[in-house]
């Protein structure tokens, strides 16, 4: 007589290894976003100061060569932080 197998009730069943948890997909997820979120800040902090010096450029040549006055940059200067604002 052959034996017979035990099977599993479906109240004992445990979860699978090596699935990650929800939490654990969420921290993840977390954390990837913390890594790329800092990667870009670094970005920023790199690129700004040239950014800036260019600006700063352009804006001397417009007054070296005449084409605006200094007024008028004060002006546009003034009508972008109200546009930020």
């Amino acid at each position: 007589m052959p034996i017979k197998k035990k099977t599993r009730s479906p109240k004992r069943r445990h979860r699978p290894r090596g699935r990650a948890t929800k939490a654990a997909a969420k921290n993840s997820t977390e954390s990837g976003l913390s890594f790329r979120l800092e990667e870009l800040t670094e970005r920023i902090d790199i690129v700004l100061p040239e950014v800036t010096a260019r600006v700063a450029a352009l804006e001397h040549l417009l007054l070296e060569l005449k084409l605006c006055k200094h007024d008028d940059l004060r002006r546009a200067r003034q009508f972008v932080r109200e546009q930020e604002a």
